[in-house]
């Protein structure tokens, strides 16, 4: 049985797809798989999804075989390119009317505004909804999503996205992406801020423990120094984002026609963190690009 827009979501009815399932997407699936939903994903390495297969996950032979199948398809992926392949060639070809197709990835407005203006030639609905919080808010259910489209069907979506973090709906179709990007810009100072303070600090012979503790409760206290401060502290360099998606993220904010130079400083920095090799790594490794402009090594 299909519960497909507009007929109320329920975990006994819905069938829910899921294309991207690395760090963020694994663990947005897994709990809807938890809350009770009946879960289809789709993996070109059949062996990456062995964990969340083990919660009960259904594997689609084909992206095509999963849009087919599903009430609601929810992709998190790489890059807009990626998204444009996977949405508007394979997927909205083979949705069934009134499926919902909801794009987690970190994408470009325009392009969120194209799939949207496809899926209402397959009289499907689209949503951009990319989301803040890392690994650690997507395993804890409290992502911030950031969602564009059309209204009643970001609301209609609640009950999936109220299991993911808490939705804020910014408005028609390409405005999720465009506060994403915002959210980057501000993300991407506070990593450089935090890095450079984390530094200075050590530099002047403070214990950077006791230098995080003693301000975080003041105005340089941040949900970033939150996720990512003992992390940078204690080399902990694993990715709930990768650097260069927020070099991608950042340069799609720069290719507006706001200006904006911290977010240009801010992109140099992490595209530094690409050209050492280190693309794969987490934002918080902006340390370590700082740290090499002062002449530290990665272990220091």
């Amino acid at each position: 049985m299909s519960s497909q827009y507009p007929a109320p979501i329920s975990p006994t009815r819905t069938r829910i797809g899921w294309i991207g399932i690395g760090v963020m997407g694994g663990a947005m699936a897994s709990r809807l798989i938890s809350a009770g939903y009946s879960v289809t994903v789709y993996a070109r390495s059949p062996s990456k999804a062995a964990s969340i297969l083990s919660l009960g996950a259904k594997l689609a032979d084909s992206p095509a075989d999963l849009a087919a199948a599903c009430d609601v398809v929810f992709t998190m992926i790489g890059h807009p390119s990626d998204v444009k392949s996977l949405v508007l060639e394979t997927l909205l070809p083979s949705l069934n009317p009134n499926t919902v197709i909801v794009d987690h990835t970190s994408s470009h407005p325009a392009l969120a505004k194209q799939i949207y203006r496809s899926a209402l030639d397959k009289r499907c609905y689209s949503v951009d909804a990319p989301v803040s919080g890392g690994d650690v808010g997507a395993a804890l259910g409290k992502l911030a999503i950031f969602a564009g489209g059309d209204a009643e069907v970001v609301e209609w979506l609640r009950p999936l996205l109220d299991v993911l973090g808490k939705a804020s709906y910014m408005g028609d179709a390409g405005k999720g992406q465009s506060c994403k990007i915002a959210n980057q810009i501000v993300v991407g100072g506070n990593l450089v801020g935090l890095s450079e303070g984390l530094l200075f600090a050590e530099k002047s012979g403070l214990d950077k423990d006791e230098f995080v503790e003693a301000v975080k409760g003041g105005a340089a206290g941040s949900m970033v120094m939150e996720l990512f401060g003992k992390r940078m502290i204690t080399r902990d360099f694993r990715a709930g984002g990768f650097a260069e998606y927020m070099v991608k993220d950042l340069g799609m904010g720069l290719d507006d026609e706001v200006v904006v130079p911290g977010a240009a400083l801010s992109k140099q920095l992490f595209s530094g963190m690409v050209a050492n090799g280190d693309g794969k790594m987490g934002t918080q490794g902006v340390v370590t690009v700082i740290e090499r402009i002062n002449g530290m090594g990665m272990g220091a």
